[in-house]
């Protein structure tokens, strides 16, 4: 019966310290420690400017005259993103890919998200799942793919979701994210993320389903729903 107590209080005592650590995220993201992370991720990364025009030079500058207010918000649950840039890709069939460039300072936000979502959803992906995930890359994917071959494998499926992340639903994805993380503030972010649209020639149109393909996090999450998971 001892023993028993024991495994029960143990076992109360992890969960307790999953879901204390879920419900707490937005303080794990704003950490000093992971703040320079993302800094230094966003600035390597270069990329285009958002709607702003502010590029990735001049982030660490405004992060210094900022960071205080942007951290309160961030914290309050207050913080209201900017609308993503929207350009168009071309593809190599000859058809575009709609892409949403977001702010600058929205992509070091999204970024510090990604390293504090990152250990959460990525061990529940597939072992088989080889695209956007840390230490991963295409070269990984062909070498398993040589393996399957020489082991005798020989048919190729070849399958793709026509524009998934254009038309994911935004309820779904957040009901499976909420299962994992407690944080209120941080669904709350998520969520202003994926509705927060647009803005073409002056006029921003709010977005009602899809995922923005340009940001750190909402990527992530729209893996999490896309079936990469075990």
């Amino acid at each position: 019966m001892a023993s028993q107590r024991r495994w029960t209080y143990n076992a109360d005592s992890r969960t307790f310290r999953k879901r204390a650590m879920y419900e707490n995220l937005m303080e794990e993201a704003v950490t000093d420690e992971n703040r320079a992370r993302a800094l230094e991720a966003v600035t390597r990364n270069k990329g285009a400017a958002g709607i702003d025009r502010m590029t990735t030079k001049e982030l660490e500058n405004h992060l210094q005259a900022h960071w205080e207010k942007i951290r309160a918000k961030l914290l309050a649950g207050t913080y209201v993103p900017s609308p993503v840039r929207r350009v168009e890709i071309p593809k190599p069939s000859g058809s575009t890919r709609m892409l949403g460039i977001p702010t600058v300072q929205d992509r070091f936000i999204q970024q510090m998200l990604l390293q504090v979502l990152t250990p959460i959803f990525d061990p529940q992906f597939s072992e088989s799942s080889y695209g956007f995930r840390p230490g991963r890359k295409a070269q990984d994917a062909v070498q398993a793919a040589q393996k399957y071959a020489q082991e005798g494998k020989d048919w190729v499926v070849d399958i793709d979701i026509t524009k998934f992340f254009d038309h994911v639903n935004h309820d779904i994805l957040m009901g499976r994210i909420g299962i994992e993380i407690r944080d209120k503030r941080v669904l709350g972010l998520i969520g202003k993320y994926l509705r927060r649209g647009a803005m073409v020639e002056g006029v921003v149109t709010a977005s009602e389903e899809g995922t923005p393909q340009g940001g750190a996090a909402v990527a992530i999450v729209g893996q999490y729903l896309s079936g990469c998971t075990r």
